[in-house]
């Protein structure tokens, strides 16, 4: 395996076009999205991890603050005609805040079960805990990835639904500070 670099940066700078490019080559153009769709309008506003190896960003993912009067109800990408993500349940209740989002994360099909997602997924766990004072990270994962995110510490909160033109998914959640 060739060497790698975990890179992140915290909100107020956007990621660079070669993050943008792994993220729109592992999760919209596979469904046939068009280029734009892997943009966030909050992408400035997030934590950004990633993994380059030998110059490639081969898996990325993201975590932003879930606002105090929010549920999580989120638009699936910043274009026209962008499918409406669920809210999740329990941050109806106080003690789960603040949290964080996980969105985004995705690999490179030929890098896959190399454990890079798991580190940029603890990188955005560890940074979310520290940067926004995140006690709980929620997110909405597609229903194949959800052994992954189990593998990780993650439980499933709700039944699964269906995200227009993504497929099925199931909201999970893990607490970030003991």
């Amino acid at each position: 395996m060739a060497s790698y670099q975990l890179k992140n940066q915290t909100p107020g700078v956007p990621p660079s076009q070669e993050y943008y490019d792994c993220r729109y080559a592992v999760l919209r153009e596979p469904i046939g999205f068009p280029r734009g769709a892997e943009i966030l309008s909050d992408d400035d506003q997030a934590i950004h991890a990633w993994i380059e190896q030998e110059g490639l960003v081969i898996a990325v993912g993201r975590a932003h603050l879930i606002p105090p009067t929010s549920d999580g109800t989120a638009s699936d990408h910043a274009g026209a005609g962008a499918s409406k993500c669920p809210g999740f349940g329990p941050l109806k209740q106080s003690n789960y805040r603040p949290a964080i989002q996980i969105r985004q994360m995705g690999t490179r099909a030929e890098h896959q079960r190399n454990g890079y997602a798991a580190k940029v997924l603890e990188s955005l766990e560890n940074q979310s805990a520290s940067f926004f004072d995140a006690n709980y990270g929620f997110l909405q994962a597609r229903a194949n990835a959800v052994p992954f995110y189990l593998s990780q510490g993650w439980e499933v909160i709700d039944e699964p639904y269906d995200i227009k033109g993504i497929g099925p998914h199931l909201s999970m959640m893990k607490r970030l500070k003991t």
